[in-house]
């Protein structure tokens, strides 16, 4: 199983980003893809998650009501829409894999994690 994030950049204050998640050699028909950043110094923050079954969405308080979380099944695609960025969304952002339909989404139920994409909010 193979995950490939792409989609940061450097985005003024305000502004938005459209980050992707691609997952290729899948063994399971039922997975929850989540999103996941890390700042310089700080701790691993679970943001988003989506099951691809039952279209279940999760958002940290931090960005709930800013970001979305879509997936697309056809495609094994899931995109993380941020609004409304703000310098403390900077980060590494990943995007993990929990397979099966008894995954859960959390850092614990996530099986495989791709290379994270940079996302820098500064004017």
């Amino acid at each position: 199983v193979q995950l490939q994030a792409s989609g940061g950049g450097l985005v003024k204050p305000g502004g938005s980003l459209r980050l992707s998640c691609v997952a290729s050699g899948l063994t399971s028909d039922y997975y929850n893809i989540a999103w996941f950043r890390q700042a310089p110094g700080k701790e691993l923050e679970e943001i988003s998650c989506v099951s691809n079954s039952e279209g279940t969405r999760y958002y940290a308080d931090s960005v709930k009501g800013r970001f979305a979380i879509s997936i697309d099944n056809a495609k094994n695609t899931v995109y993380l829409l941020m609004y409304s960025l703000k310098p403390e969304d900077a980060a590494n952002y990943y995007c993990a894999i929990g397979l099966g339909p008894d995954s859960s989404c959390n850092r614990v139920g996530m099986d495989y994690w791709g290379k994270g994409t940079q996302v820098t909010v500064s004017s």
